[in-house]
């Protein structure tokens, strides 16, 4: 395989990474626009998502990885937000989740 063939999105956090920042809780109804449609984090910058209650598909949409959809519930393993990779949430009915920020320590 080339370097310019698409991947398989990260499953897990890189090592050595430590939290830095946590957004509020978000609701169905306040779920910033701009997480809804296609959006990264900043270079060195990871995301856990965090379902608290309800359904969160989680979409990794950037040409670097293979297209992947996770429905994100309390019982599921948080969705993995790589630096730099497009990727959107949405809704499934009612939910509550927040992400918490990583970097290297």
């Amino acid at each position: 395989m080339t370097s310019d063939q698409p991947v398989e999105p990260a499953s897990e956090l890189a090592e050595g990474l430590e939290p830095y920042s946590r957004t509020a809780t978000f609701t169905e109804d306040t779920i910033p626009a701009g997480l809804r449609k296609d959006h990264t984090t900043k270079t060195g910058s990871w995301g856990l998502i965090h379902v608290e209650q309800g359904v969160l598909r989680y979409r990794v949409t950037d040409p670097r990885r293979l297209a992947a959809e996770r429905d994100l519930t309390p019982e599921t393993a948080p969705g993995v937000v790589e630096p730099t990779i497009l990727h959107h949430v949405e809704p499934i009915g009612p939910v509550r989740f927040h992400v918490e920020f990583l970097r290297e320590a």
